[in-house]
C-alpha cells in the first residue's frame, strides 16, 4: 500500500474512500458530544412531545458547531447546558448510546471506547447507577445491530461536580465492573479544566487504579504546568489532548520527559482543538510535535463528533492532508492504536488479525 508518487499532495494521493474503507479505532468519544444531527432532531421532538410544546425546548443549532465555525472552549462547555436536558432519563441515554455506536460502526470503526459522566435526575428517576446501566444495555443491544464493532465504556468524572462526586463515580464503576462482563474498562477526568484543582481528584483516581480501572485523563487542554504535573504524576494509561504539555505550548521539559519515559499514548483530537481555538490551526497542531518530532504513540480521535460535525474518517483525511502522510503511514496509525486500547492481549491480537484480513482485501481491490 506504500505510495511512491511523492510529487502529489496527500489529498491527491489518498482518495477519501480509503479513509472510509480502513478499519479504525476510536478511543476518545464522549457519548453526549457524539450525537448525530438526526438523533438530536429525534430528541428535540421527543422532548417537545413530553413537554407538550413548551418553549424551553432546545434548538438543534445550539448543540452543533457547523463545518467552518468555531467557538472558544468556554462557549463549547456551555453547549452541554443544551444537550443534557435532551438526555435526562434512561430511555434517552439508551437511545443516544445505541445511535452513537451505530454511527461509528457505519464509519468502519471496529473498536470503540465510549465515555460519559453518569448523571442523576430526580425528576425522571434516573440515578447515576441507572445511567450506567442504560449505557451498558445499549452496548449489549448494539451487538445485534452492528456486530462488527467492539464497544467498551469509560466512566467520566466531570471536574465541575467536585471530588465527592468523583469518588462516588469511581466506587460505582468499580462495583459494576466487579460483577459485570468487562464492558467498563476505565475512568476519565474531563470537563472544564478550570473547575476545581487536580489535587482534589487524586484520591478518586488512585482508587480507580487500585480497583483495576485504567485512567484516560484530559490533561493540559489549557496551559497550567502545576495542574499538568499533578495528573502526570499518576502515570495515566492515556492522555486526552495533551495540548499544552511541551514548552512551545506553555508546558515544560520535565512534563515531556514524563510522557516519553512512560510512553503514555496521547489521544489527539485535531478538529476539536481547532474549533475550540485551543490550537490556532491544523498545521500548528501538536500532533506535529509528538508524532513527527518525537515519534511518540498517538491515536487519532474525534472527541465530540456530533458537536464538531466530524467523522473519524474525515479526521484521518484532515490529518493525512495536513502532515502529508502516505497510505501506509495512515494504516500504521490505525493499526498501532490497537496497542493502546483498554483490553487484554487476546482482544488486541484478534483485532490485529482483523486488520490483517482487511488490509489484504483493500490491497486486492487496489491491484
Amino acid at each position: 500500500m506504500a505510495d511512491t508518487d511523492s510529487g502529489k499532495t496527500a489529498e491527491e494521493r489518498i482518495p477519501f474512500n480509503y479513509f472510509k474503507k480502513i478499519p479504525k479505532i476510536e478511543l476518545h468519544a464522549h457519548i453526549n458530544g457524539s450525537i448525530s444531527s438526526e438523533t438530536i432532531k429525534k430528541l428535540i421532538q421527543r422532548k417537545s412531545t413530553k413537554e407538550k410544546g413548551q418553549n424551553n425546548v432546545v434548538s438543534q443549532w445550539e448543540t452543533t458547531i457547523l463545518k467552518g465555525d468555531e467557538k472558544n472552549l468556554d462557549e463549547c462547555f456551555k453547549m452541554w447546558d443544551f444537550i443534557y436536558p435532551l438526555v435526562d432519563d434512561t430511555e434517552a441515554v439508551f437511545l443516544v448510546t445505541k445511535s452513537v455506536i451505530e454511527d461509528f460502526a457505519q464509519d468502519n470503526v471496529r473498536y470503540l471506547e465510549l465515555r460519559s459522566t453518569p448523571r442523576a435526575n430526580p425528576k425522571t428517576g434516573m440515578t447515576k447507577e441507572s445511567y450506567i446501566e442504560a449505557v451498558l444495555a445499549a452496548i449489549e443491544e448494539a451487538k445485534t445491530t452492528v456486530p462488527d464493532i467492539t464497544v467498551r465504556f469509560i466512566a467520566a468524572i466531570n471536574r465541575k461536580y467536585g471530588p465527592a462526586d468523583a469518588l462516588h463515580t469511581v466506587q460505582l464503576a468499580s462495583a459494576i465492573k466487579a460483577k459485570g462482563n468487562g464492558t467498563i474498562v476505565g475512568i476519565d477526568l474531563s470537563g472544564d479544566p478550570k473547575a476545581n484543582k487536580s489535587t482534589d481528584f487524586v484520591p478518586a483516581l488512585k482508587l480507580a487504579k487500585d480497583n483495576g480501572l485504567k485512567l484516560a485523563l484530559h490533561i493540559a487542554e489549557v496551559p497550567d504546568i502545576n495542574e499538568t504535573r499533578v495528573l502526570l504524576s499518576l502515570i495515566p494509561d492515556r492522555i486526552g489532548h495533551g495540548t499544552c504539555i511541551h514548552p512551545e505550548n506553555g508546558g515544560a521539559d520535565d512534563l515531556v520527559k514524563i510522557v516519553e519515559k512512560h510512553l503514555i499514548p496521547i489521544e489527539l483530537c485535531l478538529t476539536s482543538n481547532v474549533k475550540t481555538k485551543t490550537v490556532p490551526s491544523y498545521t500548528e497542531h501538536h500532533m506535529d510535535y509528538w508524532y513527527n518530532g518525537k515519534k511518540h504513540p498517538c491515536i487519532v480521535c474525534t472527541d465530540d463528533k456530533g458537536v464538531f460535525s466530524i467523522t473519524l474518517s474525515e479526521e484521518y483525511s484532515i490529518m493525512a492532508k495536513t502532515f502529508n502522510l502516505t497510505e501506509e503511514e495512515v494504516w500504521d496509525l490505525t493499526l498501532n492504536s490497537i496497542d493502546y486500547i483498554f483490553e487484554n492481549d487476546s482482544v488486541k491480537n484478534a483485532l490485529k488479525e482483523t486488520w490483517k484480513a482487511e488490509k489484504q482485501k483493500i490491497m486486492s481491490v487496489n491491484k
